[in-house]
């Protein structure tokens, strides 16, 4: 019966050895969730958040996990508006991705409130004079544009494609899968774009103050152009990691050298732009403020070394790498430039959220460092043991890969 649900003609492993597979990813969740009672019911005190840090290491993982789902929005802009049809081999598992990042960051935003039960506040309470506002209606409204999108891929299982209503469903789902993907793409751009001007705008903290491009703040073209550079190339990574533990070809080469591609003109035009915004930043809001670009590193946990490998190591290396056609053709290479990618917007991130706010803004401050507690680390990482889970039953179940049957025939 259980081989009755695995596509028809694919291969996989024994249902034993795929139970004992998901272990890792349960005992990821049952950490996470062992984690999220004590904070749900002990209160935000477990945690190592303070008056000084608001953010943690959850808003960390969060604009991460956003960051690096955008491989969704922008694998099926491509696809769908842009007309890049070789992507089709790809934006199944793009789609998953981003799926399992932004239900995963809302499920953490949840203990992250302290509340959840009141969280529809954010909606009937407005606050309209906050970005975090339009965040929030964005992010809720591209999950649902996300669980939209992954619905036919469901319906399309061996077993419920049986269905003549399913069937039907899915099909005319896919005939207009363009209008949820210009949908998703206009609410990632505004999101993604509104995560990164609220850091511009906190004109109290000079590390973090941006100088306007038109109306926003620099950093919200940053957020959104970092976001798109990162996503396909986690994507790829996901792809890489699965050919290798399933010793299968998944995704036709042209699709990977397509998004390899554009995520490294992507990267380029981003680190190009960072490197312009911080020479600026520097000579313009954070001189304003009275501080020159030693003020911010002279002291405390994250000195100099944490902007060289930010901008240096983890953003023009992979830049460099990923415009190099040897290096995308080299597999290898390829995934090494693609994690140097990924390392880099996730440590933007960490910077952006956590550094802003361990520098001293008044002169009897000290420079503070943060140390998230186990609670926090469960709960940021069941977001990986929830996507393990969730990729491994679609691998198995679901039609994800539709050339997965020719490319090993």
């Amino acid at each position: 019966m259980e081989a009755e649900l695995i596509p028809q003609g694919l291969q996989r492993t024994s249902f034993r050895n795929f139970c004992l597979w998901q272990l890792p990813w349960l005992a990821l969740l049952t950490f996470g969730g062992l984690g999220a009672l004590l904070c749900l019911g002990l209160g935000l005190n477990q945690t190592a958040m303070n008056d000084y840090f608001a953010f943690g290491v959850w808003i960390v993982f969060d604009l991460s996990v956003i960051a690096l789902g955008a491989g969704a929005f922008f694998t099926g802009f491509l696809t769908y508006i842009v007309g890049k049809k070789e992507l089709k081999s790809i934006i199944n598992l793009a789609v998953i991705i981003g799926f399992i990042c932004y239900s995963g960051a809302i499920a953490m935003l949840g203990v992250d409130i302290g509340q959840p039960l009141r969280g529809w506040f954010i909606f009937w309470h407005a606050n309209v004079h906050s970005m975090l506002t339009e965040v929030s209606f964005c992010i809720t409204c591209y999950l649902m544009v996300l669980t939209i999108e992954f619905l036919p891929n469901i319906l399309e299982q061996r077993q419920l494609n049986k269905v003549p209503e399913f069937h039907f469903f899915a099909h005319n789902l896919h005939e207009i899968m363009f209008l949820f993907a210009a949908a998703g793409t206009f609410l990632s751009f505004f999101h993604q774009g509104s995560l990164g001007g609220m850091f511009g705008v906190l004109y109290a903290r000079p590390f973090a103050a941006r100088a306007m491009f038109s109306i926003w703040p620099t950093t919200f073209p940053l957020f959104i152009l970092s976001a798109i550079a990162s996503g396909p190339c986690f994507t790829l990574i996901i792809v890489w990691l699965l050919e290798k533990i399933g010793r299968k070809k998944l995704v036709k080469t042209e699709a990977k050298q397509l998004l390899a591609k554009i995520a490294g003109i992507l990267l380029a035009v981003y680190v190009a732009a960072k490197l312009v915004d911080t020479y600026f930043w520097v000579t313009g809001p954070a001189s304003d403020a009275g501080f020159n670009l030693g003020d911010f590193y002279r002291a405390g946990p994250y000195g100099a070394w944490t902007l060289f490998l930010e901008l240096g190591f983890l953003g023009v290396v992979p830049a460099v790498l990923l415009n190099i056609p040897a290096v995308r053709k080299a597999e290898g290479a390829l995934i090494l430039a693609c994690f140097l990618n990924c390392a880099g917007i996730v440590m933007n991130r960490f910077v952006m959220t956590v550094v802003t706010l361990a520098i001293p803004v008044m002169p009897f401050e000290k420079f503070l460092g943060y140390l998230p507690t186990w609670q926090e680390w469960a709960i940021a990482l069941a977001i990986i043991g929830y996507g393990g889970l969730v990729i491994s039953l679609a691998y198995r179940y679901l039609p994800v890969f539709p050339h997965e049957r020719e490319l090993n025939g």
